[in-house]
């Protein structure tokens, strides 16, 4: 796995959610203010690949990604992960954590593209009725809803049919030819890809199939961020 996290990109989370407490851990770094949602918080760099962000109520915890893990190619190798892709990860993530799931599957990247809502692969989900509760719904009937709440340090780990998932979204991207970076477009692309997946089942079930991909495929032009 070879990513790096030279960078990092905001993430729109309610004020709220943050504390503004103040901490006496000096391997901390303070931000302003008026950086990010307008609340102060505490980064530190991690040993992996991203930097965690963090109040001071250690069950709030957000992480922020520069790069997807990927199995097959170096980052140096593949274009950049755009930022809606970053955040369905994420997002997914930290659904599989509420879930209390210890991986991080592809019905969680796909419930994370759905989660946050905004790129076309979501948009072209909700208008074919494909919606985050329904996948929700058929997520915990397929795999129920488990008890144990273990997950790694950083992140639930990857299944291998998730990082199939990405590694073919980067094949998507690859076979394309084109410009630009690896979309939420994608990654959806590449859990339907993953035939004996969890995520391709729930899709599956819900009326998605061969020919949704193809019209998905279709419009990877329009999945770029603004």
């Amino acid at each position: 796995m070879a990513t790096k996290a030279s960078s990092f990109l905001p993430i729109s989370i309610p004020t709220s959610q943050f504390c503004n407490e103040k901490t006496n851990n000096s391997s901390l770094l303070s931000l302003p203010s008026s950086s990010f949602c307008g609340n102060k918080l505490l980064i530190s760099y991690s040993k992996l690949r991203n930097l965690a962000l963090k109040c001071n109520n250690p069950s709030t915890i957000f992480t922020v990604l520069s790069a997807l893990p990927t199995k097959k190619y170096t980052s140096q190798k593949i274009p950049k992960w755009s930022a809606r892709a970053i955040r369905s990860f994420g997002l997914g993530e930290l659904e599989a954590r509420k879930l209390k799931y210890p991986n991080t599957g592809t019905e969680a990247l796909l419930m994370g593209i759905l989660i946050e809502g905004t790129s076309p692969a979501a948009k072209f989900l909700r208008a074919n009725g494909i919606t985050f509760f329904k996948v929700r719904e058929e997520t915990v009937e397929l795999l129920g809803k488990s008890e144990m709440y273990f997950f790694s340090p950083e992140h639930p780990p990857m299944t291998e049919q998730a990082q199939g998932a990405l590694d073919r979204a980067i094949e998507e991207k690859l076979k394309s030819g084109d410009s630009g970076e690896i979309t939420t477009t994608h990654t959806l692309l590449g859990i339907w890809s993953e035939k004996e997946s969890a995520g391709h089942n729930i899709l599956e079930t819900l009326g998605f199939n061969d020919d949704k991909a193809k019209e998905v495929a279709k419009s990877m032009s329009g999945d770029v961020d603004s």
